[in-house]
């Protein structure tokens, strides 16, 4: 279930539109979508690729935004989760190790 900021944050991406309320903003570079959570960069959304970072900090809140940026953005399967409190990214092929600054084609 995407939250409403989560939507309206993806709305301002697809829009390229700027957007902050509460703990999440979204800025453009060049061409690129920049997502911060808490003054934090957690995502890059650019044409035909996407980097993910977890902000410094692999919270329950950061893990639901790249979920929703993931199921927007990203290819069907995608999706960050936890285990023994170690994050994955499930892709097609299974799930492999989250590390910040990974990049998803």
């Amino acid at each position: 279930m995407t939250r409403k900021i989560e939507t309206e944050m993806n709305a301002a991406i697809q829009n390229g539109t700027q957007f902050c309320k509460a703990n999440t903003a979204v800025y453009h570079h060049e061409g690129v979508a920049i997502v911060r959570l808490h003054g934090n960069k957690i995502a890059e959304i650019g044409d035909d690729f996407m980097t993910l970072f977890d902000g410094g900090y692999q919270s329950t809140t950061t893990k639901s935004r790249l979920n929703a940026l993931l199921a927007e953005f990203g290819n069907d399967c995608e999706r960050v989760f936890a285990k023994n409190f170690t994050w994955f990214i499930q892709q097609e092929g299974g799930p492999v190790p989250f590390f910040s600054g990974m990049r998803l084609n």
